[in-house]
């Protein structure tokens, strides 16, 4: 019998090699639950496999919690470093931060060069290569806090259509929510849709910052209610991070030593953690029971889910956790159905080569009343009203070609849209949330695999 190994003609080895069966193997196949092969051979040995005709692709998806264990600087696009300028921190920082770190350390792990990778000369079986990505996608990354339970918790900023009040004087804690609205006869506006988001108010009052919606809060508001508690929906910023400033040096690179007059300072992100309190003198005060991080979630690829990676334009440490059995909050889809309307809520930075229309409207094909088709993987309405933000610059730095990344205006995320006269059955709208407003073929795979354009849908 010819002992040599032979090539397995249907499968790759978790770097997408020919897997090798040795013929005196005795082999045993099983799933491990995200359709990847597992071959044990009778000396115990594992090899895992991954068909050629879905290489590198998982449909389902896995969570890890990303735990800071030091001070994170979450730059933006903003210039700083001259002398006296001041680098603001941006919370939640793009999800490309999570892609990002994630994938280095994939590449890490499986041992690959990364200056071959970098330069395209190695590829990698979910990563692909920097021009050609692979399956792998970010398809949620969001502040969240774990508590002592292990239990995970997402958090939201509020979605445009909502606002927050504080309590003041006799006026108790409340949100409201905007209404697509037609203006009265005569009005005239820029708006390019039929209706207009309006607050309706008796007595104006001044909005409040710094609220973010727990997970019990983002249900309510998927499910169409207003989410009003303040005790159960809603965490004030000031629970889950605090700022620290931290001053920095400009350095000169030819000399070696620090420049004259470069002093510049930056925020620094320190995320909560169990046992803190609020008020560190005050030791009566009731210590915190979570840790604050980032959840990120990615399919087509297994991430790393123990160990650490290096976070932030700094490289700051941070801890992996695996999180089992959680699914994002969803809507009722059927309900959706039936109403024939939503709304759609970017959860993450969109960006879009109409600007503040999403991908899929059409803004060639407007109704009678000026309404914008929308059509996108199966589902299709109108676009009836819009609550976008000023639009922010989405930029990075590409590590592959050591240059910074084109700077893109995209749609904040919270960014709000209404759909009426919906048409889609209910497995289209679970499609369009789990692919996220892409067109296909995608005209952007590399933002796509960082977790740009991603949504939820929302009952109205």
């Amino acid at each position: 019998m010819n002992d040599a190994p032979h090539p397995t003609p249907d499968a790759l080895d978790a770097f997408g090699r020919p897997l090798l069966i040795l013929p005196n193997d005795e082999v045993t196949v099983a799933l491990d639950g995200t359709e990847r092969l597992i071959l044990r051979t009778r000396d115990g040995n594992a090899r895992h496999a991954t068909g050629r005709r879905g290489r590198g692709s998982h449909r389902m998806s896995t969570s890890v919690f990303i735990e800071p264990l030091d001070v994170l600087f979450l730059r933006g696009n903003k210039l700083f470093g001259d002398p006296g300028s001041f680098g603001e921190a941006m919370i939640p920082p793009w999800p490309s931060v999570a892609a990002g770190a994630l994938r280095s350390r994939m590449l890490a792990d499986a041992g690959i060069d990364l200056a071959a990778f970098a330069r395209g000369e190695v590829d990698h079986p979910s990563l692909g290569t920097p021009a050609t990505p692979g399956p792998f996608t970010v398809t949620g990354f969001h502040l969240t806090r774990r508590h002592a339970d292990g239990r995970v918790e997402l958090l939201m900023a509020p979605p445009a259509d909502l606002v927050v009040f504080a309590a003041e004087g006799d006026q108790p804690f409340r949100v409201q929510r905007m209404a697509p609205t037609a203006p009265a006869a005569g009005l005239a506006s820029s708006a390019e849709l039929p209706r207009l988001p309006v607050l309706a108010q008796a007595d104006r009052h001044k909005p409040a910052g710094g609220y973010w919606l727990t997970e019990a809060g983002f249900g309510k508001y998927l499910a169409g209610r207003v989410p009003d508690d303040a005790q159960i929906d809603w965490v004030k910023s000031n629970a889950l991070w605090q700022f620290e400033h931290r001053v920095g040096v400009g350095l000169d690179a030819a000399q070696r030593r620090a420049k004259d007059g470069q002093l510049f300072s930056m925020q620094a992100v320190a995320m909560l953690k169990r046992g803190h309190r609020l008020d560190r003198r005050d030791e009566k005060e009731q210590p915190m029971g979570y840790d604050v991080g980032f959840l990120a979630t990615v399919s087509g690829a297994e991430p790393p889910t123990s160990g650490l990676v290096r976070l932030d334009g700094d490289g700051r440490a941070a801890a992996l956790h695996p999180v089992n059995d959680y699914r994002l909050p969803a809507p009722d889809y059927e309900a959706i159905v039936a109403a024939r309307r939503c709304r759609l809520l970017l959860t993450s930075p969109g960006l879009f080569a109409a600007g503040w229309l999403p991908a899929g409207a059409n803004p060639d094909t407007r109704r009678a009343d000026g309404a914008i088709r929308f059509d996108l993987h199966g589902v299709s309405g109108w676009l009836v009203c819009a609550a976008v933000p000023r639009a922010e610059v989405v930029s990075g730095w590409d590590l592959a070609r050591w240059l910074p990344k084109d700077a893109l205006r995209a749609a904040p995320a919270g960014s709000v849209w209404w759909l009426e006269d919906l048409d889609a059955p209910p497995d289209a709208l679970r499609k369009l949330a789990e692919t996220g407003l892409w067109r296909e073929p995608c005209d952007d795979a590399a933002r796509r695999a960082e977790g740009f354009n991603r949504i939820a849908l929302a009952t109205y």
